[in-house]
């Protein structure tokens, strides 16, 4: 079944369910909020594989579901994640294994090709919408790219909820993520047999522990042929060569990432042998890139976002929120118009998230085309914790990550404009803030929130 052809079909069954045809629901392979190109990857790759395999006593139907309350299938996805569409016409479409499932990367080709292989969180509410009940529905999900759900469900672990479906209860039957534990997957004794349990921080890429556990189960591609085969190869790919920047990200790529990636390559080598590896990541990278510049600045901000509640040694509550850019302040500053716009938004955006704390991460090239990091964090003035958390965080991890003054790297700025940046985004003044250059470029969102958390935690 060629990767098309299993969405389309993965598609089919879920719009069963909500209408009661199914005798038993599928289990909806979920991965994080952000929804990035490896979580978006990892579910569809995992479906592909363990779909009617696994559980191993139940095998039943699974299907990719991609965390995105807001963003139907369609035109509306292309636009706000073209580098996964890019992703997924590159790896089906040289060559397309079938006349019917060519499709050209642009807004109106995809998006049909979209709208009728994929399924996000949005389209999930609509079809309730459409088969109205009172009940809520129980679905099986199995968790990939995080593992904790941020609405728990009568406080049995394991039972959760996410942001845009509150009409449908997930109980949680497998997880694999490269996150820090958050002790919400319930043990491996308390999920159906041979479902798979690993959580385990350290590989750049979660594709690369997916692909890793599919090919030690013996579970890879394991009825395609080779050139079905080649082209989950090259989506998976894709997740792990953009997670690491094509294996040279130092400090994320592992032994897990290594032997993934060697594996993948020589799926596609048997069905082509001349494909360029290095093409593909640059057409891929260029495509998340460029994909802000159609965006709000809103939409720039909530793009790559993820929360976090965390609990003080006191029992002050404190929500912290990460966005992560891959464009620098001063870019994201230029959208917004000025810096004190750009605060301004910053802080409605927290307000509208009701965060008191939030982080931008941003992670770039710079102008000496080097791997570069920013991070600004800005504490609510209405939160006393906030403040005491941020500036924990500066003093417990400040030195880890080699926080420095901060100046433009991704270009030469007048130096009326970097001082108006630095002296609008580094203050006291109605809110705690402090915009750094993070010289520590191997801590990604996945090792700074931590570091946040505990400061909250330590309070």
């Amino acid at each position: 079944m060629t990767l098309l052809q299993f969405l389309r079909q993965a598609r089919q069954v879920h719009l069963q369910f909500p209408s009661g045809a199914l005798s038993e629901p599928p289990v909806y392979v979920l991965g994080n909020p952000s929804a990035d190109l490896d979580s978006i990857i990892s579910a569809i790759v995992y479906s592909y594989c363990a779909s009617t395999r696994l559980p191993s006593t139940t095998p039943c139907p699974h299907v990719p579901l991609l965390n995105l309350p807001g963003v139907p299938s369609g035109p509306e996805l292309y636009r706000l994640r073209p580098e996964f569409v890019t992703a997924l016409w590159l790896s089906t479409g040289f060559p397309s294994l079938t006349p019917d499932e060519r499709f050209e990367n642009s807004s109106e080709s995809a998006g049909k090709v979209l709208r009728e292989h994929i399924v996000t969180v949005a389209d999930f509410a609509q079809s309730l919408q459409e088969h109205t009940t009172s009940k809520c529905l129980v679905a099986d999900a199995t968790m990939v790219d995080w593992n904790a759900m941020p609405h728990r469900v009568g406080g049995q672990k394991g039972h959760g909820s996410v942001a845009g479906l509150s009409g449908v209860s997930f109980r949680t039957v497998g997880c694999i993520d490269h996150h820090v534990d958050e002790h919400f997957v319930p043990s491996q004794d308390s999920l159906p047999a041979n479902q798979p349990l690993i959580i385990q921080p350290g590989p750049g890429s979660c594709s690369s522990l997916i692909t890793n556990e599919l090919v030690r189960r013996g579970l890879w591609a394991a009825d395609a042929s080779s050139a079905e085969s080649a082209q989950l190869a090259k989506l998976a790919l894709a997740a792990i060569l953009i997670d690491t920047s094509n294996l040279t990200a130092e400090g994320k790529v592992t032994d897990v990432d290594i032997q993934a990636v060697k594996f993948l390559r020589e799926q596609v080598a048997k069905e082509d042998p001349k494909w360029d590896a290095e093409a593909f990541y640059e057409e891929i990278h260029s495509a998340k890139a460029n994909s802000l510049d159609l965006l709000t600045l809103d939409e720039v901000l909530d793009r790559d976002y993820k929360d976090w509640s965390e609990t003080s040694s006191s029992g002050e509550s404190v929500k912290l929120g990460f966005c992560s850019s891959v464009k620098p302040i001063r870019w994201i500053v230029e959208k917004a118009g000025e810096p004190q716009q750009f605060l301004d938004a910053v802080r409605a955006f927290a307000a509208g998230k009701k965060l008191d704390v939030v982080v931008v991460m941003t992670s770039f090239t710079s102008a000496e085309d080097e791997f570069s990091r920013e991070l600004f964090v800005c504490a609510m003035s209405d939160c006393d914790a906030a403040v005491k958390a941020a500036e924990a965080f500066v003093e417990q991890a400040g030195s880890h990550l080699g926080l420095e003054r901060w100046s433009p790297v991704d270009c030469k700025c007048p130096d009326s404009t970097e001082h108006e940046i630095r002296s609008t985004l580094d203050g006291n003044s109605g809110h705690w803030r402090r915009l750094w250059l993070q010289t520590n470029t191997t801590a990604s969102r996945k090792q700074v929130a931590p570091l946040l958390r505990n400061a909250v935690a330590s309070l």
